[in-house]
């Protein structure tokens, strides 16, 4: 007889890994582009770095922020749906354990079989058994608000403190180039790393990253050109 032994599953990572490559993602990108676009304008090194170090903060603090309100918002709809249908077993469990049973038949489980189980499964955790059949809640996917607002935060200050040490070790005649690429290849491996973690091929999430940071980046650069030439 084999052993049983528990599974662990790469859905079980969804909640975290999405708010921890977003605000890494989000820290490389958006203080690599403000540091191109301030350089590009022809600012001293130190106004650079200054304009990074305030990126970091406020950025850091809106991701928090952000993923706080938002993810709160999904956690108020369960907790919603999961108090109506309290009240739906409180008022009717029949009808509730008929719809569960018609759930399994819908998956393909004959209907007195699906009886059977929506019967069993309810007497043991009624509730339990219509959020994670019917309302599709599971404690895989329940809303963690504070867990992905630190998430954010955190991953967020170490993407954007990356393309920040490259302006610290950049001679300033060659910042642009250094933290354009810099920024890059830390993109590039930020990519592959979530793919890897996500359980997925490295080479698609490596390039979409890379390719959409280079454009944010080339973008916010030429405006800072243009603009400084203005200015």
């Amino acid at each position: 007889m084999r052993s049983l032994h528990r599974e662990n599953h790469l859905v079980e990572r969804i909640g975290w890994l999405r708010a921890a490559v977003l605000g890494a993602n989000d820290g490389i990108i958006s203080t690599a582009s403000l540091i191109l676009g301030v350089a590009s304008a022809s600012a001293s090194q130190g106004d650079v770095l200054l304009t990074g170090v305030a990126g970091l903060v406020a950025g850091a603090m809106s991701m928090a922020a952000g993923e706080y309100v938002s993810v709160s918002s999904q956690s108020d709809t369960e907790h919603a749906d999961l108090a109506r249908e309290k009240q739906e077993l409180t008022d009717d469990p029949v009808f509730e354990r008929e719809e569960l049973a018609q759930v399994y038949v819908a998956r393909g489980v004959e209907v007195e079989l699906a009886r059977e189980v929506a019967k069993q499964l309810m007497a043991k955790d009624a509730l339990g058994a219509h959020a994670r059949d019917e309302l599709g809640i599971s404690e895989i996917t329940t809303a963690r608000p504070v867990q992905a607002a630190l998430a954010s935060a955190a991953t967020f200050s170490v993407g954007a403190a990356a393309p920040l040490a490259l302006v610290l070790v950049s001679p300033s005649s060659i910042l642009i180039p250094v933290v354009s690429v810099g920024s890059l290849l830390f993109l590039a491996l930020l990519g592959a790393i979530g793919a890897k973690a996500g359980g997925a091929g490295l080479l698609r999430p490596t390039i979409r990253v890379t390719f959409w940071g280079a454009l944010a980046m080339g973008l916010t650069a030429g405006i800072g050109a243009i603009f400084g030439k203005v200015v």
